[in-house]
């Protein structure tokens, strides 16, 4: 691939009016929590910003037509799948957890269950943001290779600049406002890409041949068990993710978080469907070319020189504003339960600076692993970064906002550890034939529900069974 002098203008231009925006709505951003949670001020258009601009970054419009272009309309499942999660974080949890007023999943946990939950949780919860990390990395490094001739290394090393860009100094706020300019330019071209990939199909004499209904267009194109494997992944990563929680609590109030995560889902479901189209038709097209590739160069063949500059630069920053929300998300994690709840930062400066170079440090880790992943479908590094994030913490968080004081602290803790090294070493020890989170959830049932069944049982001694016991 390569770019005309219209291309490359239309394309710095677009990611230079992004970061401009990002950083000007950030500037405010001189405490930690006006960094992580924009003050508690946010509107619905930056919660669905934030959230809807998060997902919807190199797994959600590259990993889809990478999929599609050998699976077909299975590979709709990611923005689907995440747009019931949605709204079913809306609909159940964003109201309990923005009412709560504090700043991660860890710490809802400490409150339910104690001190012990809130590493177990922040780890969890981080490693598997990694891997979500890793998938949009892994997204971005054949394509900034392939537009301007760059290694491995260095289309890495952009990776990690464009995020620090991006967020490191605007953090939520600047997220949110960013990723609302992103959406935008990503919804115009894609739509529009889709429009011409759709016609591109129908006038193929021989569409029936090439794309028969099986698997090309079904849902469970890639079989049952891993379609609703998948599904229930995302599900659960959604509803555990700090990332997606941490826009939540930056709302202004409960009923505009919930909205918010209203609004996320509707931006998100649609955008797989063009992705899907595009992926098909350049397999028509281009059946000896790499399939990672498929979105970009479509692009830059199909599209007009300013669409198409506007299009690989809102697929960059579709990447990278992937990562920063979700490194964001980890950062927020390592600066509150580890920095300040274990290490004792009391300072509000050490916290803020603890989590931006956790940003910085997070993104460099993600951009190493992709770089060595290659070979990999980015969104299968998807759905097993959902499963770890969510294994372990589900049933616990769950209970923690519907039932609360119902299981006793002992027990979660002893769910949230058993599951997490279940699932953990089932995918990436044993590497079990298996969906993690099947093995995780199971695990982290069975505890549960002895401590559930202990806790009855104490009751009519007269014990008390307390969230901190």
């Amino acid at each position: 691939m390569s770019l005309s002098l219209s291309h490359l203008a239309f394309l710095v231009g677009t990611v230079a009016a992004a970061l401009f925006l990002g950083l000007r709505a950030g500037r405010g951003a001189k405490t930690a929590e006006g960094f992580s949670l924009a003050g508690r001020s946010s509107g619905v258009a930056v919660i669905a910003g934030g959230i809807a601009g998060t997902v919807i970054g190199g797994a959600a419009t590259i990993g889809t037509a990478q999929l599609a272009y050998n699976m077909g309309l299975s590979a709709w499942w990611f923005t689907l799948g995440s747009g019931i999660g949605f709204i079913l974080i809306g609909k159940f949890y964003a109201r309990p957890l923005r009412r709560s007023g504090l700043e991660t999943v860890s710490q809802f946990l400490v409150a339910g269950y104690g001190r012990g939950a809130g590493p177990i949780a922040s780890l969890a919860s981080s490693l598997g943001i990694l891997f979500s990390a890793v998938a949009s990395a892994l997204s971005a490094i054949p394509m900034f290779g392939a537009l301007f001739g760059l290694s491995t290394p260095a289309s890495a090393g952009l990776i990690v600049l464009l995020v620090v860009g991006y967020v490191a100094f605007g953090g939520m706020r600047g997220a949110g406002v960013a990723g609302l300019f992103k959406l935008v330019v990503i919804w115009l071209t894609l739509f529009a890409a889709g429009v011409v990939a759709l016609a591109q199909l129908a006038a193929l004499p021989d569409a029936a041949a090439r794309f028969p209904a099986f698997p090309w267009f079904s849902l469970f194109g890639r079989g049952p068990w891993q379609t609703w494997g998948n599904l229930f992944s995302l599900i659960v990563g959604i509803i555990c993710t700090q990332t997606y929680i941490q826009a939540l609590y930056a709302a202004s109030d409960s009923r505009t978080a919930a909205i918010g995560a209203y609004a996320a889902a509707a931006i998100t479901i649609p955008v797989g469907l063009p992705s899907v189209a595009i992926g098909m038709a350049m397999r028509a097209a281009h059946p000896e070319m790499p399939p990672i590739l498929a979105l970009p160069m479509f692009l830059l063949e199909n599209m007009p020189p300013a669409i198409a500059g506007i299009g690989i630069g809102g697929l960059m920053l579709s990447v990278v504003g992937s990562i920063a929300g979700l490194t964001l998300g980890i950062g927020t994690m390592i600066s509150r339960d580890i920095g300040q709840a274990v290490l004792g930062l009391s300072r509000d400066r050490d916290i803020l600076r603890l989590n931006r170079a956790s940003v910085l440090v997070v993104t460099a880790i993600a951009a190493l692993i992709a770089a060595t992943h290659l070979d990999s479908y980015v969104l299968d590094w998807n759905y097993m970064s959902m499963a770890l994030r969510g294994a372990g913490i589900f049933i616990p968080l769950s209970l923690a906002v519907f039932a609360p004081k119902r299981l006793p602290a002992a027990w979660a803790v002893a769910s949230m550890a058993a599951s997490t090294l279940a699932a953990m070493a089932g995918k990436l020890v044993f590497a079990w034939p298996v969906n993690p989170l099947y093995v995780g959830v199971a695990v982290s049932a069975a505890v549960v529900g002895a401590g559930l069944l202990a806790a009855r049982a104490a009751r009519p001694s007269g014990k008390d069974v307390s969230p901190g016991e």
